[in-house]
């Protein structure tokens, strides 16, 4: 199972070739975490979209908080806020990951990189 950070979905709904060849490439099941869901619907710019959007999302294991993510999450915020600028979304995305044993597909390594126990999937 491969977790999808929220830019990689928002490059899916972009239409960009090069990023739903990668995604094509994965192996299936292909998940997202519910913070991620939740960053789309709330970008959206109305009722429509959000109906389109909540599709899109079925289409992937959503991954739903737990207490030992947020717990996690908590600790990471503890030990990564300050020093490298976490912030609480990502913190949730990387607990997720960490907790399932997962890897994470994303654009934004610099987000996660600093973080031992994240397995990124590399480009």
């Amino acid at each position: 199972m491969i977790l999808l950070d929220t830019n990689i979905l928002i490059e899916i709904l972009k239409n960009n070739q090069k990023t739903l060849q990668q995604v094509s490439g994965l192996t299936p099941p292909l998940a997202v975490s519910s913070i991620t869901a939740m960053e789309l619907i709330y970008g959206a710019r109305n009722k429509q979209e959000v109906k389109k959007l909540e599709r899109f999302i079925n289409k992937f294991q959503v991954i739903h908080l737990a207490p030992n993510i947020s717990i996690l999450a908590l600790k990471l915020i503890s030990l990564y806020a300050k020093s490298h600028t976490l912030d609480i979304p990502d913190a949730l995305i990387a607990a997720t990951a960490i907790q399932n044993k997962i890897k994470i597909l994303t654009y934004n390594t610099k987000d996660f990189k600093y973080i031992p126990e994240i397995d990124l999937v590399l480009q």
